[in-house]
Parts: C-alpha cells; sequence; structure tokens
C-alpha cells in the first residue's frame, strides 16, 4: 500500500491546482461545518464560498432529494443574506427548511419552468452581487453550464448551490457527469438512533464527498441539519477517531 503524501506535498499540490485555475494569490473565504473529520478534507477547513457546488440524494433520494435540499438549506442558513431558490416545480416544503435554521422569510422563491429557464434565473442572481446564496434544483448541468455558474459565483462572491433532481431514478446517472463544481455531494437517509421512549429521534444522514477540487474524499454518517444549520456527529462515532467515523477514499471523484 502506498504512504500517505506528506502535508507539505498535499499543500503544493493544492497551491499548483489553484495557479490553473486562476486561482492564486486570491483570499478565499470558508465556511466550517464544524465537523473536523468533513472540514480537514476541504482546503483551508471548510467549503469554499463564492464558488460553484453540487449535492444530490443518494438511493431512493436521488428522486425526491428531502435530505439533499435540507443539507444545501443548511449551508444557506449559515450565510448572511437573503437566499434565491430555483425550481421548476413549485413543491418545496418550507416548514422543513425552516427546521434546519432557513426560516420563509430569507428566501426568494423562483418558479420556473424548465432547467434551462432555471440555470438562466440562477446565474442572474449570482450575477446580482446581493443575495447570501443561489440555490437551483436542476435535473442536467453540462460543464458549459456549470462553468457559467462557477465564474458568475467567483465574480459577485455568492455562493451557487446545484441541487441535483431527477424526476426518474435511471435519470441520476446525469451526476457522474463532469461539471466545474468545487465540491459534490450525495447526502442519504439513514435510520435515526432509537430514544428511550416512543418517537423519532434526529434524522441520520449518510453524507458522502465524492469529489473537492484540491481536497479529499470522505464518507461519514452524521447527525442531519439541527435549528441553526449546523450537522452533528452522532454520539457513537464521536469517540472515534477521524478514521473510524468516515472512510477515506481517493481524492478525485
Amino acid at each position: 500500500m502506498s504512504a500517505r503524501p506528506s502535508p507539505a506535498a498535499l499543500a503544493a499540490l493544492r497551491q499548483k491546482i489553484s495557479a490553473l485555475e486562476g486561482d492564486a494569490g486570491r483570499s478565499q473565504t470558508v465556511l466550517p461545518f464544524g465537523i473536523a473529520g468533513l472540514d480537514r478534507r476541504l482546503p483551508k477547513g471548510g467549503l469554499a464560498l463564492g464558488c460553484l457546488h453540487e449535492v444530490a440524494g443518494g438511493g431512493n433520494g436521488a428522486v425526491d432529494g428531502a435530505a439533499a435540499a435540507c443539507f444545501a438549506a443548511g449551508i444557506a442558513a449559515r450565510l448572511p443574506g437573503q437566499i434565491m431558490w430555483c425550481v421548476t416545480q413549485a413543491d418545496l416544503f418550507a416548514p422543513a427548511l425552516e427546521q434546519v435554521g432557513l426560516p420563509a422569510g430569507r428566501v426568494i422563491y423562483v418558479e420556473a419552468g424548465d432547467d434551462t429557464s432555471v440555470l438562466a434565473c440562477m446565474e442572474e442572481g449570482l450575477r446580482h452581487g446581493g443575495l447570501g446564496a443561489v440555490v437551483a434544483d436542476v435535473a442536467k448541468l453540462s460543464m458549459t453550464a456549470s462553468r457559467r455558474l462557477h465564474l458568475a459565483a467567483k465574480g459577485s462572491g455568492t455562493t451557487g448551490i446545484a441541487l441535483r433532481r431527477w424526476r426518474r431514478q435511471g435519470d441520476a446517472s446525469d451526476f457522474g457527469q463532469p461539471t466545474a463544481a468545487m465540491t459534490r455531494w450525495r447526502v442519504s437517509e439513514l435510520p435515526s438512533a432509537p430514544l428511550p421512549v416512543p418517537g423519532l429521534g434526529r434524522a441520520h444522514w449518510l453524507v458522502e464527498l465524492i469529489r473537492a477540487r484540491a481536497g479529499e474524499s470522505l464518507d461519514i454518517e452524521l447527525e442531519a441539519c439541527d435549528g441553526t444549520g449546523h450537522l452533528g456527529l452522532p454520539a457513537a462515532l464521536a469517540d472515534r477517531s477521524a478514521a473510524q467515523a468516515g472512510g477515506l477514499h481517493s481524492a478525485f471523484g
């Protein structure tokens, strides 16, 4: 088995990648998740702001996208300002977003008829520069479209999240196509922790960081976002090492 690269070697590689992508010398702000095992896999210890990111549901969640939407809402909830959320159908459940810290009063909903219109609205929102984040519910995302969105996000400093949803399970294979997104995530529902009394415990998710530009991939079981948009580490994993709590994979997805 090959030895793990040294921190210095990883830092040098990340610097080279940044230079190739035109980001060298640019100070980039990040949003930490507050989960050490996750943050250390991301460049500079958090989710890069002013960039495009992709989030999708795993398994049956690829169609309903509930966990993925709440994951995206948790990120948006921790960013200041109004959030623009673009959809093709008016099927978002606002109370669920509020449970993860994103109340309806902070969200500007934009309903468009198809993916092309949604992407156009998302790009306009990103270029505006006065929003905390722009989330778009979209099935297909080409390299050309994602590149435009990423450049718009970088130009204004507004974070973009492409919430990948498919009306048919078979269409989810499009998620494997390359895009310009800084990170690519897949969020799947897991059974919640049992309670000592009748009721439902806090939801659990399998969070997969499939791709992180200049970072490392990871899959980790976490508690779903709380009322402030923060993820939690399940009690059973809290005292385990990072290597035990989440499996480390290749740096490229």
